[in-house]
């Protein structure tokens, strides 16, 4: 009976889309008041609910959110970020892909392609990426806690190319970096010829889950060109982690 009253409120926040007060929630769930409150408390103490605006209202919390995440499926988050992919493949004439971190490996689970025929372009497949040799690992590592840096950092770290930077120095600078400018990118850094730009995909306030790249020969992908995409990028990754997130609410 108790975790189905934790539930119901759970569900009421979910439905109404907005943040709802605790007046509101009593009367929906038909709880007695103090039951409600003391549930209500509960609820905000383990982050199941929040309340953003310090109003009484609630909303669902940072911690649910994580847990809808985890469980979304990776045809799920297919589904809500490739309308906005596709669009960005054809916008930048370029190869634009998803990348996703989970048991502190970064994987690339979705890719785009130009749609114009006459255009030479590069798929990056799907799978792993080293953590610190890909600009789609990169952006979300240099966002990540200390800790998890540090792992990377003191891991073996294989040598791709002449261009692969394997020392805690480099990459620690590397990582300053792209915190300042948004994005990261990859300069031959796995393969010659090759290189990436990435910006990470926050959602709410558990941090860069996702990352959204593009990719592409060197004669195109120059400096420039790549700091113009990762610019774009930025502000991709922002509508796509509220698509991702709008589908967590409505799945909650």
């Amino acid at each position: 009976m108790h975790l189905e009253r934790l539930v119901s409120l759970l569900e009421v926040v979910a439905v109404a889309g907005r943040p709802v007060s605790a007046a509101e929630l009593q009367k929906a769930t038909t709880l007695p008041k103090p039951t409600c409150y003391r549930l209500l408390q509960k609820l905000h103490n383990r982050k199941l609910l929040d309340q953003p605006a310090d109003d009484g209202r609630f909303v669902i919390g940072e911690r649910l959110i994580r847990i809808a995440l985890l469980g979304k499926s990776d045809v799920d988050v297919r589904t809500c970020a490739a309308p906005l992919l596709r669009n960005a493949a054809s916008s930048f004439n370029e190869t634009v892909f998803l990348a996703r971190f989970r048991n502190s490996k970064v994987e690339i689970i979705h890719v785009e392609t130009p749609d114009d025929p006459a255009r030479a372009f590069i798929h990056p497949g799907l799978g792993e990426r080293p953590m610190h040799a890909c600009s789609c690992s990169k952006a979300i590592a240099a966002f990540a806690e200390p800790e998890f840096q540090e792992s990377i950092l003191s891991g073996s770290m294989q040598q791709y190319t002449e261009h692969t930077k394997i020392t805690k120095t480099d990459l620690r600078k590397e990582f300053d970096e792209i915190v300042k400018r948004g994005f990261a990118d990859c300069d031959q850094e796995i393969d010659l010829g090759i290189a990436s730009v990435a910006a990470p995909v926050s959602i709410g306030n558990i941090g860069a889950t996702f990352s959204v790249g593009a990719v592409g020969p060197i004669r195109r992908f120059d400096c420039d060109y790549r700091a113009d995409i990762g610019t774009k990028l930025t502000l991709l990754s922002q509508k796509i982690a509220g698509a991702i997130q709008l589908c967590n609410v409505a799945d909650t």
